[in-house]
């Protein structure tokens, strides 16, 4: 069974993506529906978005593309326990280890623990060839633009959240013209924005 390769993201009705490496779009439902989504699978990511997350996504395979040979010693080093506990990764084996597992490893086995779900990559082909070996599934990449750019010629499939707003960008999405397919769309209203759920294969 072939891996699916899937771009999720939220943009404007230009394709705006971000500013000075932060997201335009703070939108509740919009988070839910990411972490609903990418719960459980790789997800492979540049090293600003990593760095703007703060510490690997809980429960799922964090794949970071940066040429920083020693990225996961600096990540390791930066890391206290007390932001690490209670976002339990994926092991080796696909299974979690529940909270009070957890709490039972000393400091330095809570660290490594947390660590099992980072891998480093210095190619966005050789992420998306380490997240095959691992994932049976979806494989989902999240960003940032240049990653989306690199990226958007593998994907099988785009989650979009179209905002219906414009904002001062200077990061963009890359054009998605080439998938016509829509498999689903929804319109949404919250207190500041309204924006679609939108789903499209080539």
């Amino acid at each position: 069974m072939k891996t699916k390769i899937s771009i999720i993201a939220a943009i404007g009705k230009n394709r705006e993506l971000g500013k000075n490496n932060k997201l335009l779009w703070h939108i509740a439902e919009d988070l839910k529906r990411f972490r609903k989504l990418t719960q459980g699978h790789a997800v492979i990511m540049g090293r600003k978005t990593f760095e703007s997350l703060g510490k690997p996504l809980p429960n799922r395979l964090n794949i970071v593309v940066t040429r920083q040979r020693n990225f996961l010693n600096i990540e390791k080093a930066r890391y206290s326990v007390s932001r690490l506990i209670g976002t339990p990764p994926p092991n080796s084996s696909g299974s979690l280890k529940s909270s009070k597992q957890v709490s039972l490893l000393s400091p330095g086995e809570k660290i490594a623990f947390v660590l099992q779900s980072l891998i480093a990559c210095f190619s966005l082909e050789k992420a998306i060839e380490t997240a095959r070996s691992k994932e049976r599934n979806e494989i989902f990449i999240i960003g940032g633009g240049q990653i989306y750019k690199q990226g958007i010629k593998y994907a099988d499939k785009l989650y979009l959240t179209i905002v219906e707003k414009k904002l001062e960008a200077d990061t963009y999405f890359p054009d998605y013209s080439e998938f016509k397919k829509i498999i689903f769309k929804e319109k949404h209203q919250s207190n500041d924005y309204s924006f679609t759920f939108l789903e499209l294969e080539r």
